[in-house]
């Protein structure tokens, strides 16, 4: 079972959208002999979809919307990926996935560099402290200045960067990378593009035949460029990476199949097996714990639509899986079976037997898991670290135009509810007649619209609220009907009766705490 864990690989995968982040995916899975042909993200409607997105919205769009688990064996080690959403519409469901994640993989546009969107992950990744990998892609097109893309990097996400290898010109004069270790050029051409066939020539700095491959002018620039970074770029220290302090970087061009297999070489000498999780009864080492024990960290609904079924997605933190078998659900309290096991390639499934610490598993979910839960096998009964909820800030009212699909509707906004990207709330003093989503992006309104009508056959109408800020109400004697507020708050609750209030403007938080001694207001929701 310990030679099993130690081969596990789990990270996830960040960027802002249109950095090349699924594309890169794929040419992962394609290394991994997972597929035989990639799939074109953007397209015509008869083109093949990237693998990765398999929700029909994510088609039509040519954007991930939700996340999605990938597994693949490469290089005697296997790797788990937890692919993301690119669009800051869908953080949330990022923020999760990479609670579930052992280390990132951050993609950059070279074009571009730092992005908004590749902020806010950072800062995510950061605050967990987990190795992150940076992969600078699109070099096949014009690029930024190679040290301006670094700079930026460490003063953006205040990390520090170590480049693996070097970029050698960009766009048409892109002739490939410099490997800084091996002391040799790797060497760009056309490559087949969905397919993993392509070029991995190599050739010494100083060998004679150099130049029949790169101008002399690329050449001088390359030894100086090198000579500048020896002396004063930092140094690889793998303490450093693995305390997620230093970044390593590298260069290349997925969509052309270049420096995809050199990353992964050197991504799986770099990162480490499964990590130990902490628990409320301190931390659990999978090296050391035998007992098997996962938590939830996403939960999809309808990933099968001829079954209208219910994943709850899983990270293994400890001990061996066995299908069918029986295990304790902390949250819920009681045994539970673990039945029909599956691992993922997006929405293709297939059952499996065993899975070990640091795989992702997908269990049938009768509706008894939340984003979160602990599940184990061990007599000390411990619950993982929560999973942070984050206040949304887009809200609207919802209602069905056909009232006589009232059940189907409670039934589809709940259970897209149940997997976290919305949050539900009624009017104060009502039951579910009067239902209010709020969502993190607004993107999400589309999302919710599109999946009640295919899903559910149920069609909606959005009418969009002002307010941009909600608190959840702390104390649990507080008397609704006599607060206090101002013209522009609201009160509402969530599905467990609990009491919220809404505001348009932030400075009426502040008067609402005045006029009401006592009253505890907190931006996070509890579960």
């Amino acid at each position: 079972m310990i030679e099993e864990i130690k081969k596990r690989r789990t990270f996830a995968i960040i960027s802002h959208p249109d950095a090349g982040k699924t594309t890169l995916t794929e040419k992962f899975l394609l290394y991994g002999g997972a597929i035989n042909q990639a799939g074109s993200v953007k397209g015509k409607a008869t083109a093949k979809h990237a693998v990765s997105d398999w929700m029909d919205i994510e088609k039509e769009r040519g954007i991930s919307v939700t996340s999605s688990v990938l597994q693949f064996e490469f290089g005697g080690c296997c790797i788990n990926i937890l692919d993301t959403p690119g669009h800051q519409d869908f953080s949330e469901d990022t923020y999760r996935t990479l609670m579930a994640a052992d280390s990132a993989v951050m993609v950059i546009d070279a074009s571009k560099g730092v992005e908004a969107q590749t902020r806010k992950l950072f800062k995510v990744c950061a605050m967990r402290h987990i190795p992150i990998f940076t992969f600078i892609n699109k070099m096949d097109r014009e690029a930024r200045d190679t040290y301006d893309l670094l700079d930026e990097i460490e003063k953006e996400l205040g990390i520090p960067t170590c480049p693996v290898n070097w970029p050698i010109g960009s766009g048409k004069q892109f002739a490939g990378v410099y490997d800084r270790s091996h002391k040799k050029i790797e060497l760009f051409e056309d490559t087949m593009k969905g397919t993993r066939v392509g070029t991995t020539k190599e050739i010494g700095l100083d060998d004679p035949q150099v130049t029949s491959y790169v101008s002399e002018d690329a050449l001088e620039l390359l030894r100086e460029e090198i000579e500048l970074l020896d002396g004063a770029s930092a140094e690889f220290d793998q303490e450093e990476v693995d305390a997620g302090r230093l970044s390593p970087i590298f260069f290349g061009s997925a969509l052309m199949n270049f420096g995809v297999e050199t990353f992964l070489n050197h991504f799986l000498a770099m990162t480490t097996p499964p990590l130990p999780r902490m628990s409320d009864q301190g931390l659990i080492d999978p090296m050391k714990e035998e007992d098997f024990s996962a938590f939830v960290f996403k939960i999809q609904a309808n990933m099968n639509k001829a079954h209208r079924d219910r994943i709850a997605f899983m990270r293994i933190c400890s001990g061996e899986f066995e299908a069918g078998m029986d295990a304790f659900h902390v949250q819920g309290g009681k045994k539970v079976r673990l039945a029909q096991p599956q691992q993922m390639m997006a929405s293709e499934r297939k059952m499996i037997e065993k899975a070990y610490g640091g795989d992702i598993i997908g269990i049938f979910d009768p509706g008894i898991f939340a984003i979160g839960d602990t599940i184990t096998v061990s007599d000390k009964k411990f619950a993982y670290e929560g999973i942070p909820t984050f206040a949304p800030e887009h809200f609207a009212r919802v209602r069905q135009v056909n009232t006589m699909k009232r059940k189907q509707f409670i039934k589809g906004i709940s259970q897209i509810a149940q997997e976290g990207a919305i949050q539900i709330f009624q009017e104060f003093n009502t039951g579910m007649e009067e239902i209010i989503v709020g969502v993190v992006g607004t993107l999400q309104f589309d999302v919710l619209e599109y999946r009640l009508k295919n899903e559910y056959n149920v069609d909606i109408i959005l009418e969009n609220l002002p307010y941009e800020y909600i608190r959840w109400i702390e104390n649990t004697d507080i008397d609704l009907e006599e607060l206090r507020g101002t013209s522009d708050m609201k009160k509402i609750k969530d599905l467990k009766g609990r009491p919220l209030l809404l505001f348009i403007n932030s400075w009426s938080i502040g008067m609402t705490l005045e006029r009401n001694e006592g009253l505890e207001l907190s931006e996070f929701g509890r579960s």
